[in-house]
């Protein structure tokens, strides 16, 4: 699916131990962003952080992990990620969901833009 050079970021920043029907949060979120067909996520572990509460998480030596930071990132067209957003909103128990706008460079596949790769 192509993408249009103005869409939108979704930023979602939510613990490793956060859940959602049994299963970690971050792969719950991903799993119902391809189900929708969206455009693609990546999450990234963050090293140290801390939210809402104010309670320091880090990955130390002494303290190997303990509920690391971890953000997930969705890039698609506005209208699909307003749509997203409900359902978002029921998974995402505690964290930070941020939307904002950016412009797509490029989006390609084995070399090729989506566009291209299409014909």
């Amino acid at each position: 699916m192509p993408l249009p050079e103005e869409a939108e970021l979704i930023r979602i920043f939510i613990g490793e131990s956060d859940r959602h029907a049994g299963k970690p949060l971050y792969e719950a979120i991903v799993q119902a962003a391809r189900r929708r067909g969206m455009a693609g996520a990546t999450v990234t572990k963050g090293i140290m952080g801390f939210g809402a509460h104010s309670r320091m998480h880090t990955a130390t030596i002494l303290r190997l992990s303990e509920d690391l930071p971890i953000i997930v990132e969705i890039v698609d067209r506005t209208d699909r990620i307003e749509a997203f957003l409900p359902e978002l909103d029921a998974m995402v128990k505690e964290g930070l969901v941020t939307v904002e706008n950016v412009r797509v460079f490029a989006y390609r596949v084995d070399g090729k833009s989506l566009k291209e790769s299409q014909k």
